[in-house]
């Protein structure tokens, strides 16, 4: 069982294993927002930077939604350009708190390595830059800061996570990962991939 575990909320920047060199490279949720009027949905379908997306609730009802990939397009303010009545160009920007908005895991990967760049489907904790194998399961990393956060506290022989950057994540670790055993062969791999990238 790889990968079990998962923290939420998920940042909405991760380092991913790029598809086409394996280097590491950048991943960014898609932005989505609501359209409020059905009367907008074609506007918006037109849209060359925006992607429409009609989900179904549980209750049979269907939403509306301007899918936009800011790690494809840059800052919305740019690029968008004039959009139609009572919406604004800053509501298709990442959150402020810096959590992705949403439950999709669609988004874009840029890798400066080889220039790659394309819509992407994540698959996490698979694709993990930061994600090395421990006794059939994967101890993985968001990016490389909440990587360098790992090693060190698995490097140390406290067990509190509090004081340590990401100690939230950190909080979530499973035993096995935490062990006496596992310290020496996993902060040896975390090394190698921090010094790599």
């Amino acid at each position: 069982m790889t990968g079990l575990y998962q923290y939420h909320p998920m940042p909405h920047q991760l380092a991913l294993a790029c598809p086409q060199c394996a280097g590491q490279a950048d991943f960014e949720f898609l932005v989505a927002v609501s359209i409020e009027r059905k009367a907008d949905v074609p506007w918006f379908q037109a849209h060359p930077l925006l992607e429409y997306w009609r989900p179904q609730d549980s209750c049979g009802h269907y939403r509306h939604y301007a899918l936009y990939y800011p790690g494809l397009h840059g800052d919305p303010l740019q690029s968008l350009g004039q959009l139609p009545e009572g919406y604004r160009a800053e509501q298709w920007r990442q959150p402020r708190h810096g959590y992705r908005q949403h439950s999709l895991d669609h988004g874009s990967v840029s890798c400066p390595h080889c220039d790659y760049q394309a819509r992407h489907a994540l698959n996490w904790p698979t694709e993990a830059y930061y994600g090395v194998p421990y006794r059939g399961q994967l101890l993985w990393a968001y990016h490389r800061e909440s990587a360098l956060a790992l090693h060190d506290y698995l490097l140390s022989t406290r067990r509190d996570p509090g004081g340590y950057p990401w100690q939230h994540f950190l909080r979530h670790i499973p035993s096995p990962f935490k062990s006496r055993k596992a310290r020496e062969p996993l902060t040896r791999l975390l090394k190698r991939l921090l010094n790599r990238a």
